[in-house]
């Protein structure tokens, strides 16, 4: 197997293993406070304001609320194949593989025009 694939293999694999990891913990805190509230199924209620964006959920995890924790997991989950696809830009340019950088930012442009682009 190619280094370069063992490489991105173990940047999806420590993304993953990281953000499963602070959503369990956030998971944790939220339940240790949360647990004996009972929910209202009658009326739905979104996710707070602030949890809609990212100030807002580092705020939430710098006061250590569990559902601010969680949305940071889920924040690095949604980042992990992102950064891999920058990686991959990375390790192009430095094998010279000009074709391959121009579809890789392609790729990436798309990824962040989806994630940044649309509100």
């Amino acid at each position: 197997m190619n280094r370069l694939d063992i490489t991105i293999g173990n940047l999806l694999r420590a993304g993953v293993l990281i953000a499963a990891s602070v959503v369990i913990f956030g998971a944790a805190l939220y339940l240790s406070r949360h647990a004996l509230e009972f929910p209202n199924y009658k009326a739905f209620r979104g996710e707070p304001a602030d949890l809609r964006t990212v100030s807002g959920v580092i705020h939430d995890v710098m006061d250590f609320r569990g559902s601010g924790i969680i949305q940071l997991g889920l924040l690095l989950l949604i980042a992990t194949p992102i950064a891999r696809v920058a990686f991959s830009a990375y390790a192009f340019a430095r094998l010279r593989d000009g074709t391959y950088v121009v579809i890789t930012l392609i790729v990436l442009g798309l990824l962040l025009f989806s994630v940044f682009g649309m509100h």
